[in-house]
Formats: C-alpha cells, structure tokens, sequence
C-alpha cells in the first residue's frame, strides 16, 4: 500500500483551493499548459504573493521564471479535493431552499450528491424530487448509517436547527452547511459553516454606502480645496 503525505492547511489556504481547482481546469480545457501567479492573481482577485504561499505549501509546484504547470496544480489540489470520489449529501429541510438545492444538486459537480432529503412535516415526504428520496426525520440515523454520509446541509429553521443537527452528528456526521443563523453547539470533531444570507447582503450594503460615503468625502474636500 502506496503512503499518502497529508498536508495540513491553514484554513484560508484550504478555503481557496476549490477556486484555485476550478479555475485551472478552466485553463487546462482552453488549451493553456502552465501558468504564473500574476497570470491566474488577474483572474481570481487574489495576489500573487498569497497563490504562491498557498501553492508552496504543497512543496515545489513551480519554478521561478517558467511558473506552474497547470496539469499538475490540477493532479495536486484534486487529490486533495478528493473529486474522483462519489460525496454522498443528506439534505434537512425540503422548503423553498430545499427544493431549489435537490433541482440544482450540484449538477457541476460530478462527486458531490444530495441522495437523502429529510424533513418532520413537508407534503413532499414519501415521495421523490429530482431522484432525491424524501424521508421523514425519525428515519435520518438509518438512512444516514445505510448510506455512510458524513456531509450535510441544514436548511431547517433555527429554532429547529439545534435538535436537527444533534441528529446529525449522533448519526455520524462530521461536516454541515448551515444556513439557519443560528449558533449551534457541535461536538469536538464537527465542523460547521454558516451561511447567513442576510448577513451577508447587509455587509456588502455596509462596504457599498462605506464607500460611497469616502467619495462623497474626497469630492467635498477636492471642492473646498479648489482654488476660486
């Protein structure tokens, strides 16, 4: 048996890798063989001293002066993205949100999949949306352990999404995408990460108005500024 060197990740470097992945195939598919920081820092909006930091931490990927091939960035961060392997996703909540996640489902994604749905009161359970069997929650654990999920996505809302992901992790799961903004308790092991819409368009009204704000300001000043 062939031994593997896992590398362990800052959690920033690890968040960039999916866009760095995507962005290289894209380069591979045009027909583009290698590759510099500069080049692919235009792209994706991140500077080329931090590609090259994050890249260096898988060893020497690139030469100075040539840059990296883009065939073996790709080989790299796919191993350690794990994309030749079929991800199974159980889904809680089959609301509006829900729904549009199993019709979507990943679809450019070959190794993701959501293959279980659960939810306590949705019309829906029993039935099959877009392939994706819709159980009711008392039967998570079984469907869970049967199918050896250890990813989900809690769509539940927050008044729910404590006891709903306590069933998670009783059954074995380790990974959740929670969009309840809701704090929850997990324990030592299980990562969580939220997506609070809300949130998230409040903070880009608060950078948009920050910033038209400091025009405002640099005009005003340039204007009193300005000789008569």
């Amino acid at each position: 048996m062939t031994e593997q060197h896992v590398v362990t990740l800052p959690r920033a470097t690890a968040k960039r890798i999916p866009l760095y992945y995507r962005y290289l195939c894209m380069y591979r598919a045009e027909g583009i063989t290698r590759i510099k920081s500069h080049e692919l820092s235009k792209n994706i909006h991140i500077p080329a001293a931090t590609i090259r930091r994050d890249f260096s931490c898988f060893g020497e990927l690139g030469k100075s002066g040539y840059g990296y091939d883009v065939s073996h960035l790709i080989d790299t961060f796919a191993r350690m993205l794990r994309v030749n392997e079929l991800h199974k996703i159980a889904l809680l909540g089959v609301g509006n949100l829900g729904q549009a996640l199993i019709q979507n489902n990943f679809r450019r994604n070959d190794n993701l999949r959501i293959t279980c749905a659960f939810d306590t009161q949705c019309p829906a359970i029993g039935t099959i949306i877009n392939g994706v069997p819709v159980y009711h929650m008392d039967q998570l654990a079984e469907k869970i352990r049967e199918q050896g999920i250890t990813t989900a996505i809690s769509t539940v809302p927050s008044v729910s999404a404590q006891e709903a992901v306590a069933q998670l992790t009783a059954a074995g799961v380790r990974s959740i995408l929670n969009f309840a903004p809701a704090r929850l308790k997990v324990p030592e092991g299980v990562h969580v990460k939220y997506i609070d819409l809300t949130s998230e368009i409040q903070t880009l009204m608060y950078f948009a108005d920050a910033e038209n704000t400091e025009n405002n300001m640099k005009e005003a000043l340039a204007t009193f500024a300005a000789p008569e």
